[in-house]
């Protein structure tokens, strides 16, 4: 990997979406300290949340989730059949 494609990716990381979001929670509960506005510490927390779970969310691997989903529907699919015919006889 070349110097500069390592550094654009060192940059976008600390420089993505999620990090942005998680500055902004850490800049509102800053704010809610200094002012002492409760309300500010309430949008903190939720900001921060929501970071967090955009974290997770991203990290997951959706297309092998949506490949176990529709394995696991093609099972239920079969066995549906397969009990229509045992009833049916």
């Amino acid at each position: 990997m070349t110097e500069s494609k390592q550094q654009k990716s060192i940059i976008d990381r600390v420089v993505s979406m999620e990090t942005l979001i998680l500055l902004a929670g850490l800049f509102s509960l800053g704010s809610g300290y200094y002012t002492g506005a409760p309300l500010q510490y309430f949008w903190g927390g939720m900001i921060l949340t929501g970071a967090v779970a955009l974290h997770f969310v991203r990290k997951k691997d959706w297309k092998k989730h949506w490949e176990e989903q529709e394995e696991m529907h093609r099972l239920m699919e079969e066995r549906r059949k397969l009990k229509e015919e045992q009833d049916g006889k």
